[in-house]
């Protein structure tokens, strides 16, 4: 960690202790502040400019409301991987609101997604059992629109992050949005392709029952075919042992493909296997571009390899829920969705965006991830 990040982690660390006293600083005998002041995030040019001021924005609206004590839940797929930066996030929202809560991992393992659905429900209910006055929830699915909707109804506001349930109740949904977040990646291989006819491999999902993954491989396809590419997609297989599936298949298609390939794009966070099928096929100078930030996917952009990434941003995705599911307790769900609208898309959903970090921009990246006590 860099000194940057040390100073920050520091301060982020006192923040912490200090809201466990209580919801606020004390200015004197037992009097607390009345203000919430944000810890000021560290520049760099990944820094999420606008959402930044967003939150300011919220922010003074809320302090000028006046805080309030409030409890909170944050319920998540998983604590680690992909959901490290959001735990991390949402932790530090919580310290600087001083609120009560935790973010808390699934409840069960080693189950199918509607039984793990079904147990996040069960959480959901638990949570309002135990006082909270607002959630945050990664769904594991359609089944979970229920134990959102009862706490709805029960006065619990609840958003959503990372993946959504559209048809519940939910307040908002924040994240990354699949459609556009295909078609930016489309844009990024495109600008490295020769003219023209060619053929381009996308590594995707090509499950209807999947919108999120549909959606994405939707966005990119349609940019790549709208430049004049024949597209073909490898569905990736997620198992351990799909890897080398992944793999062996996309080799065939660069090795047969009429026209030839002359790009391949990933859109998910295995997308390395894509850069591991170059390398079997002997087509290194292929261009290849990925999407999240996992170490090989890493390794292969520090050799050059794949030559840019989309990563979801998901400690803004993590630490803007606290924020919001504070402000709608204090100021009402109209005047936070005002505030956020420079951010929203629809009514219902805020875009968190996505960095497209190119290969030669790890370091800074890794850097910027650091200065935030980000571990990713």
């Amino acid at each position: 960690m860099n000194t940057t990040g040390r100073r920050w982690v520091a301060a982020f660390g006192l923040a912490l202790m200090a809201a466990a006293c209580g919801s606020g600083d004390t200015t004197g005998e037992g009097e607390k502040a009345s203000s919430i002041k944000r810890l000021p995030t560290p520049k760099s040019e990944f820094t999420a400019d606008e959402i930044e001021e967003t939150l300011d924005a919220l922010v003074a609206e809320v302090n000028e409301a006046g805080i309030e004590p409030m409890q909170m839940a944050i319920l998540l797929k998983e604590i680690g991987g992909f959901f490290t930066p959001i735990t991390t996030g949402a932790n530090r929202a919580m310290g600087e609101l001083g609120v009560t809560g935790n973010v808390v991992g699934p409840s069960r393992q080693g189950i199918d997604q509607q039984q793990r659905a079904e147990a996040q429900g069960e959480q959901i209910g638990q949570a309002v059992a135990d006082g909270a006055e607002g959630i945050g929830v990664s769904p594991f699915g359609d089944a979970i629109s229920a134990g959102i909707d009862e706490a709805v109804a029960g006065g619990v506001p609840v958003v959503t992050l990372d993946t959504d349930a559209k048809d519940s109740e939910r307040s908002l949904y924040v994240g990354t949005m699949s459609d556009s977040a295909g078609v930016t990646a489309g844009q990024t291989l495109l600008a490295l392709l020769p003219p023209a006819p060619g053929t381009v491999v996308i590594h995707g999902a090509d499950d209807p029952s999947w919108a999120d993954g549909m959606n994405r491989m939707k966005g990119a396809r349609g940019v790549l075919e709208g430049a004049g590419y024949t597209v073909v997609v490898r569905p990736i297989l997620w198992s351990p042992q799909g890897e080398a599936a992944d793999v062996e298949a996309m080799k065939a298609q660069i090795e047969t493909a009429d026209p030839p390939v002359v790009g391949l794009l990933g859109l998910h966070n295995v997308s390395y296997r894509c850069a591991m099928a170059a390398e079997a096929a002997g087509a290194t100078e292929l261009p290849v571009v990925a999407f999240d930030f996992e170490p090989r996917t890493v390794e292969y952009m520090r050799q050059g390899l794949i030559k840019a990434t989309h990563t979801q941003r998901q400690y803004y995705a993590g630490y803007l829920v606290p924020y919001i599911l504070y402000s709608i307790k204090i100021i009402g769900l109209d005047a936070t969705k005002a505030i956020l609208a420079p951010r929203m898309i629809d009514p219902g959903r805020l875009n968190v965006g996505l960095d497209v970090v190119p290969w030669n921009k790890v370091d800074e990246y890794n850097a910027f991830l650091d200065s935030i006590g980000v571990t990713q």
